[in-house]
């Protein structure tokens, strides 16, 4: 099989498309458009369960789909300090799995149970960790979201929720994750 090299004008070979700079906190990822943010999760990488331990200070980031007054809505809302979603804490069970909650109004209050695995992502061929809320305890609301998370450098992750309607899964929201 024979590859082809794509070429500037000059006739070089063109270079690799840059890579999306990497901020530095989940509290820098609020400034960043919906598309920003989708670059930086394909660039992302797979975190090891195993080092996603403890409670992650969370940020919602973006609404997909949502531009102008709104987006700057959602944005202020999440990074407003009372905002009701604190983040969510994570308890790895092994190599390959473990657990976790949400944190919402305090750290204290942990709502909404899901387990982690490594899994194939919604939002292209790669993998990403799954947060799957399908338990017998959460509202039938909350089991049809499916988080999943990708690593933007140690400890700080980009994460994507998605809702299951009927057939068909729809990318909700953009979250950011940061460990302490």
């Amino acid at each position: 099989m024979q590859t082809q090299s794509v070429s500037s004008s000059n006739g070089h070979p063109a270079p690799p498309p840059a890579r999306a700079e990497v901020p530095g906190s989940v509290d820098d990822l609020l400034a960043l458009a919906p598309d920003a943010l989708a670059r930086l999760y394909r660039e992302a990488s797979v975190p090891d369960l195993s080092r996603i331990d403890g409670d992650l200070k969370g940020r919602m980031l973006a609404w997909q789909g949502l531009r102008g007054p709104a987006a700057e809505l959602i944005r202020a809302a999440g990074s407003w300090s009372r905002f009701p979603w604190r983040g969510k804490s994570f308890h790895p069970r092994g190599a390959g799995a473990g657990e976790g909650v949400n944190r919402v109004v305090s750290d204290g209050f942990k709502i909404f149970k899901f387990t982690t695995f490594v899994g194939p992502s919604r939002a292209g061929a790669f993998d990403a960790v799954q947060l799957d809320y399908d338990h017998p305890g959460n509202p039938f609301f909350i089991r049809a979201i499916k988080d999943e998370i990708r690593e933007l450098k140690p400890g700080l992750f980009l994460g994507q929720a998605w809702l299951q309607l009927k057939d068909k899964e729809h990318l909700v929201l953009y979250f950011g994750l940061q460990m302490p």
